[in-house]
């Protein structure tokens, strides 16, 4: 069974960058399309980015275009989200997951976009 831990997030004024990271167990990782979710208080969860099995295509929503970038590392079974020009309606809870939704969710990390 695989077992996702996410990391990295924290406190960052708006304009500023946080690289998350997810460190995911068993060996089904590589095969699945891997992505980041994000939850804000009151919303529900929404996948951000998203990326193919070898890397070679990425999707974003169009809230996180251009600032986002997802990147993945199969040998060391790890998804990573570069966060720059971050905004406030960014604050939220992280969590990475297979897309669709195949493992159970991690406990996320949060990230707080405030001056």
């Amino acid at each position: 069974q695989v077992q996702l831990v996410e990391s990295g997030g924290g406190v960052v004024q708006p304009g500023g960058s946080l690289r998350l990271s997810c460190a995911a167990s068993g060996s089904m990782f590589s095969i699945n399309v891997m992505g980041w979710y994000r939850q804000a208080p009151g919303k529900d969860r929404e996948v951000v980015a998203r990326i193919s099995h070898f890397g070679t295509t990425t999707v974003y929503a169009d809230s996180v275009k251009g600032r986002f970038t997802i990147s993945r590392e199969n040998a060391n079974n790890t998804v990573f989200l570069q966060m720059n020009t971050v905004k406030p309606e960014d604050t939220a809870v992280y969590y990475c997951n297979s897309v669709p939704s195949y493992y159970t969710w991690g406990q996320g990390t949060q990230v707080t976009v405030s001056s």
